[in-house]
């Protein structure tokens, strides 16, 4: 299920809920022109198409003691060690990210650790016993750009948006 499944006051939704998760639902439905209920109801749809992943605190690492950042490929000497590996990395708390790749790494991963020391001890000690033919780590001085993906503007723009009110969606 993509954008064809959204209309232009989910798009209006998305714009909002992404700049603030906690805007209030009423805020949002005063906003678009619609009712709560309207607002909660489109959520919900959103959350089940896939569309919204959830919602979270977004804790900052450096704040709770994690000063280094680090994106590590690695080579596996089994590629299809893959699932195997992954559960492992899942294990490990300090990773954050795992990615499949294409190029030239078998996967990709990011990692937080409390210093240089740390992330040592995270390569030697919780990576490399999983199989790694070996690994290469680029260390993030500084994270310039956090954004949410744009939300694509929807071709179709009903007159959803110009009805003082919508009237609530039934649960299909």
């Amino acid at each position: 299920m993509g954008i064809a499944n959204m209309d232009a006051l989910d798009e209006q939704i998305l714009k909002m809920i992404a700049d603030n998760a906690r805007i209030p639902f009423l805020e949002v439905a005063r906003a678009c022109r619609v009712s709560g209920a309207a607002i909660h109801q489109r959520i919900q749809k959103l959350t089940r198409m896939g569309v919204l992943k959830g919602s979270h605190y977004v804790l900052d690492p450096e704040k709770i003691g994690y000063d280094t950042c680090a994106f590590v490929g690695l080579f596996l000497k089994d590629p299809s060690d893959f699932d195997r590996v992954v559960e492992k990395l899942r294990e490990i708390p300090e990773v954050v990210e795992c990615h499949y790749t294409t190029g030239g790494y078998d996967m990709f991963i990011k990692i937080y650790a409390r210093n240089n020391h740390h992330m040592l001890s995270i390569i030697h000690d919780k990576l490399q016993p999983l199989g790694l033919q070996r690994s290469e780590t680029i260390i993030s001085f500084h994270e310039a750009i956090n954004r949410q993906m744009p939300i694509p503007e929807i071709k179709d723009k009903k007159a959803v948006l110009s009805n003082e009110m919508e009237e609530p969606e039934t649960e299909e």
